[in-house]
């Protein structure tokens, strides 16, 4: 997930959905954009293991607590994190030069849910946001499963009533699986 900007934003907490997604994770994955450590706390408490970098909205004391970007290995692919992948133009390219052994880079910053896929394999993933939508219909966040041997698989879930999978047409620059 990313953004979530609480509790100055949107919401003033993660909605029921998130939670429980969140919880059943083998790894929790935030983008930054907290706000605050409060939210740091609530989100290292639901359990799993939680790799997380600050944005440029977080409080000063978050923006200690966490690295600009991060790097990590789970279900035999290696995660790039960070808040703002940059404008869309090159952003394939340019995530890929920064991050160059990662399989997939997760990003936020503009809250719109969007799935990149180069030729390789290799993916950009920008989950939304659960709790401040922007302009986007909906808010959403995104479930990635690991493949053995293949390539992960990425379900984005809109965590608002009524819940389920987003259709593909909300998901900018969504590429086919």
């Amino acid at each position: 997930m990313s953004d979530t900007h609480l509790p100055r934003r949107g919401r003033r907490a993660l909605p029921s959905v998130c939670v429980a997604e969140a919880s059943s994770a083998d790894l929790l994955v935030h983008a930054g954009d907290l706000a605050d450590l409060e939210t740091l706390r609530i989100l290292a408490a639901l359990g799993p293991p939680l790799v997380a970098v600050h944005g440029n909205a977080d409080a000063p004391a978050v923006r200690t607590a966490l690295p600009a970007t991060a790097e990590v290995e789970a279900g035999g692919l290696r995660l790039a994190v960070v808040h703002d992948g940059g404008p869309r133009v090159g952003r394939v390219q340019r995530l890929r030069r920064r991050f160059p052994g990662a399989d997939l880079v997760i990003f936020g910053h503009s809250h719109a849910p969007l799935l990149e896929r180069a030729a390789d394999g290799f993916l950009i993933l920008n989950p939304g946001s659960p709790t401040d939508r922007r302009r986007e219909p909906r808010h959403s966040m995104a479930v990635i499963d690991a493949v053995p041997g293949g390539a992960p698989e990425v379900r984005f879930l809109a965590v608002d009533e009524p819940v389920g999978p987003l259709p593909v047409e909300m998901i900018h620059g969504s590429a086919e699986h």
